[in-house]
């Protein structure tokens, strides 16, 4: 959980793990994956932010943000050398998002371009429901123009956070090779946010080409 951010409108969320002093919030002992609780209004709603994202104002600001569409398709990338093709050195990913601040409270909590910020709410408008789901749905592998494929496996993520350490709503993971796959929760009336590290496993020497794919994340509520 982030630390160090103003205790503003407590009456409308807690943080978790949190000891809070007259202005601000101190982790107790350590800090962990951000999670802040919501009060049940209407209407009901979920957001998932992957990338950047569109709010008015923010969660908590005054007045209250509102979450919007976007239509942003952000990637992340690597451009292996070719004296390291294969080497089975990991290659670290970098994206073209440009989303740094939460929009829960305008914390700065991701870092670009290492990191790719996944994040949003569900929130009912009253009795706790079970937790949305956060999936993603994986094409079979990666291509290039000329039918080359490399298995989407070969991509991993880490997740943290800026005053982040433990665990994460939006835990660290490895794609599978096609299909569906869960990559977190949120559990009713609840904001969850992480950002990711992604890498390449660089592990065999495929043709030379520029491999593309696709993943689609989708939230879903009882």
């Amino acid at each position: 959980m982030h630390t160090a951010r103003p205790c503003t409108r407590l009456e409308r969320y807690r943080l978790r793990r949190t000891l809070c002093g007259a202005a601000l919030c101190a982790a107790a002992s350590a800090a962990y994956g951000y999670t802040a609780t919501l009060n049940p209004e209407s209407p009901q709603t979920v957001y998932l932010q992957v990338g950047v994202g569109n709010f008015t104002n923010c969660y908590t600001c005054n007045p209250q943000g509102q979450p919007e569409n976007d239509t942003t398709i952000n990637s992340v990338s690597v451009s292996v050398a070719a004296a390291a093709v294969g080497n089975g050195v990991a290659q670290a990913m970098t994206t073209n998002s440009t989303a740094t601040q939460s929009f829960w409270d305008n914390y700065v909590y991701c870092s670009v371009p290492g990191q790719l910020y996944i994040g949003g709410f569900y929130r009912t408008t009253g009795a706790t429901t079970a937790a949305a789901q956060v999936i993603a749905t994986v094409p079979t592998a990666l291509t290039d123009t000329s039918g080359d494929t490399l298995p989407f496996s070969r991509i991993k993520w880490t997740s943290s956070g800026n005053g982040d350490t433990g665990g994460e709503p939006f835990p660290a993971g490895t794609f599978v090779n096609g299909g569906q796959q869960s990559v977190g929760s949120m559990a009713s009336n609840t904001w969850n946010e992480s950002c990711w590290t992604f890498s390449y496993s660089n592990t065999t020497v495929p043709p030379a080409g520029t491999y593309t794919g696709v993943v689609l994340y989708t939230m879903s509520a009882p």
